[in-house]
C-alpha cells in the first residue's frame, strides 16, 4: 500500500493524485487549499468539468440525507475556489439550485476517505480523466509530476485502519505524578503518527489486570490547559490513578479531537462559539462524532505482553474495541476532571449524544462522584449504567 500511503502526503501538501479503477481514472484533489489556478491546471489535465465531492455527514449539514458514504456534485456552472470551500465546510452554506448530487464512485469515495485519513477536511475536486486526455495523464505519472494509486488499494489502506506499528526508542521519563516512568514510542507503518506507552511502575508489582488508560493527545487541554474540554486534568490524574494502583500503563495515542486533527479541531471550536455542541461542530465540516479506532492501542497492549487490564475511562467505545480486539477487560474505573463553566456543555454532550459514564460527575445533586472500579461482564453484554 506504498503508493496509497505516499498519496496521504501529497493531498496533504497540496497536490493532485490520479485514482485509477478498472474502467477509469480520476485526478482528484483537495479542496483545501485549492487556489483558482490548481483548479483550471486539474480540469485542463483531464479535460472535464470538475465535480465537488463530499461526505454524507456534510450532505447532511447541507440539508441532504443521503445513502452510501459520499456525494458528487455537478454544477451548472463551476463555483470559483471561495466557494467550494464554503460548500465544503462553512456553517449555513446552500448548495446552489443549479446543482445535482448523485452516490460517488470508487475513485470519488476513496478520495474523500484519504482526506478523513490525512485529517484534512473530506471534501474534494474529482475531475475524470477523458480519453483524449489519458496519454497527457499517463506522462505526468511517467516523469514523476503526478502520483498514480490504484483505488482498490486506497480503499484498504482506509478500511483497515491505523495499525502495523513499530517500537522505535525509549526512555526513562520521570514524572511529577510518577516519577518511576518509562516512555516506549511506537510509530505507523505509514509514517503518519507516533503514539506513546508510559510504563509506570516496576510490572513485577503491577496487578493481575493491569491498569490502562487509553489517551487521545490534545495539544490545547494537555499542553496549555484549556478550558474547553477536561482533557489536562483527566491526563495527569490518570497517571497518579495507575501509580496509587502499583503501576501500569497509560497509551498516549496521537488522536486529535477524536481523530480529525489539530486544524479541524480549531475549525470546530470556531462553530462551537457560533452555538453548534461538538458533535453538530465535527459534522458541519464532513465528519462522523467520532473518527478514533483503537487498533493501534490493541497493538501496543499486544506489544507490551498485557492481555488483561483494568481500564480507566469513562468511554465505553473503549472497553467495546478492546474487548473485540480479544483484550480482557475485567474492570473499568471511572477517570474525571473537573467541571468548569467553560466545558459543562462539551461535558453534557459527551455524555447524552456519546454515551460517555458521566452522569454521576454531572448529576444536578452535587453529590462526589465515585471512582472505584466497576467489574464489566463478559465481552457482548453492556456494563450496567
Amino acid at each position: 500500500m506504498r503508493q496509497a500511503e505516499r498519496a496521504i502526503f501529497d493531498l496533504r501538501r497540496g497536490l493532485p493524485i490520479l485514482l485509477r479503477d478498472t474502467d477509469r481514472s480520476v485526478l482528484v484533489q483537495a479542496v483545501e487549499g485549492l487556489s483558482d489556478d490548481a483548479l483550471a491546471a486539474l480540469q485542463a489535465l483531464a479535460g472535464s468539468t470538475a465535480q465537488l465531492v463530499l461526505s454524507r455527514h456534510r450532505m447532511a449539514a447541507l440539508g441532504r440525507t443521503v445513502d452510501g458514504d459520499a456525494q458528487a456534485l455537478a454544477f451548472e456552472s463551476l463555483p470559483a475556489c471561495e466557494a467550494l470551500r464554503e460548500l465544503a465546510w462553512t456553517r449555513g452554506a446552500r448548495l446552489p439550485a443549479a446543482s445535482t448530487a448523485r452516490p460517488a464512485e470508487r475513485c470519488e469515495d476513496a478520495a474523500v476517505r484519504l482526506l478523513a485519513r490525512a485529517q484534512l477536511v473530506p471534501a474534494a475536486i474529482a475531475c475524470p480523466v477523458l480519453p483524449a486526455r489519458a496519454a497527457a495523464a499517463a506522462a505526468e505519472v511517467a516523469d514523476g509530476t503526478l502520483l498514480a494509486v490504484d483505488v482498490s488499494e486506497a480503499l484498504r489502506l482506509c478500511q483497515s485502519g491505523s495499525g502495523q506499528l513499530t517500537r522505535v526508542s525509549e526512555a526513562r521519563v520521570p514524572l511529577s505524578e510518577a516519577d518511576d516512568s518509562r516512555f516506549i514510542l511506537f510509530r505507523e507503518a505509514d509514517g503518519m503518527h507516533e503514539h506513546v506507552a508510559i510504563v509506570i511502575g516496576e510490572r513485577a508489582r503491577w496487578p493481575d489486570a493491569v491498569p490502562v488508560r487509553l489517551h487521545s493527545s490534545c495539544l490545547t487541554g494537555d499542553l496549555f490547559g484549556s478550558l474547553r474540554c477536561d482533557c489536562g486534568e483527566q491526563l495527569r490524574r490518570g497517571v497518579a490513578a495507575i501509580r496509587a494502583q502499583g503501576g501500569g500503563v497509560l497509551l498516549y495515542l496521537t488522536q486529535e479531537g477524536r481523530g480529525i486533527g489539530l486544524a479541524n479541531k480549531l475549525r470546530a471550536y470556531g462553530l462551537q462559539d457560533e452555538g453548534l455542541d461538538t458533535i453538530d461542530a465535527d459534522q458541519v465540516i464532513g465528519f462522523s462524532k467520532d473518527e478514533r479506532t483503537y487498533r493501534v492501542a490493541h497493538e501496543m497492549l499486544e506489544a507490551l505482553g498485557i492481555p488483561k487490564v483494568l481500564l480507566l475511562t469513562n468511554n465505553p467505545g473503549k472497553v467495546e474495541a478492546l474487548q473485540r480486539a480479544g483484550i480482557n477487560v475485567v474492570a473499568r474505573q471511572a477517570i474525571y476532571g473537573a467541571v468548569t463553566a467553560q466545558n459543562q456543555r462539551y461535558l453534557h454532550t459527551k455524555a447524552n449524544r456519546h454515551g460517555h459514564w458521566l452522569h454521576d460527575l454531572l448529576n444536578e445533586q452535587g453529590e462526589p462522584a465515585s471512582d472505584e472500579p466497576e467489574r464489566l461482564p463478559a465481552p457482548g453484554r453492556a456494563p450496567s449504567p
